[in-house]
């Protein structure tokens, strides 16, 4: 047999039809022009709006669609005036603020290592007036209404890097809302920034 005609069937059975995707929800008008785009899938890549973390107690992302699965928490230049831990919860109808497992850690540059644990949310390490927060948390959602975080966040305050992860209970329903604060509830955000995306 030609190599051209064993080359001709592979191509034969590897193609791929609109009928062979239509289960698939892809439509020739999604992939016309041979882009896909994030308005062009059912459940895109979304940012939020960026919300300026300059006064409050609290910062609140809602109205989060029923399908995410995961979602970044993301921080730029984010600092408190006073020394307890951020906190990040979640919740479906109101914020959760209870029944986690979580751990924070902190590490310094020249050395040394801290953690702070807390079962109100998943806590950040670091436990400053003066750190300035650059970097992500990551929540994905485990299984059912339960959701698992990571972060890794820098310093440039004081020259600490953080790192931690932890399990949120199981939610009274599915996950619309995240909510970022402190640990104590009333040190006040003063300075920077903090998005979310989701997908």
């Amino acid at each position: 047999m030609a190599l051209t005609q064993i080359q001709s069937e592979m191509i034969a059975d590897a193609a791929v039809t609109t009928a062979k995707i239509a289960d698939a929800n892809i439509t020739t008008a999604k992939v016309a022009d041979a882009n896909i785009t994030p308005a062009k899938l059912s459940q895109p890549l979304t940012q939020g709006t960026a919300q300026a973390s300059t006064s409050g107690t609290s910062i609140t992302f809602t109205g989060i669609p029923s399908w995410v699965k995961r979602i970044t928490v993301m921080f730029s230049g984010v600092s408190t005036n006073g020394a307890s831990q951020v906190l990040v919860q979640i919740g479906s109808g109101s914020v959760t603020t209870s029944g986690y497992t979580s751990l924070g850690g902190l590490g310094a540059i020249a050395g040394g290592v801290g953690g702070t644990t807390s079962t109100a949310g998943f806590v950040m390490g670091d436990n400053s007036a003066s750190a300035v927060r650059y970097g992500t948390m990551i929540i994905v959602n485990i299984t059912g209404t339960t959701w698992v975080s990571s972060h890794s966040i820098g310093s440039t305050g004081i020259n600490y890097f953080g790192a931690g992860g932890g399990v949120s209970p199981s939610l009274s329903g599915v996950l619309d809302r995240v909510r970022i604060t402190t640990v104590n509830g009333t040190d006040t955000f003063d300075a920077g920034s903090i998005n979310i995306l989701y997908e």
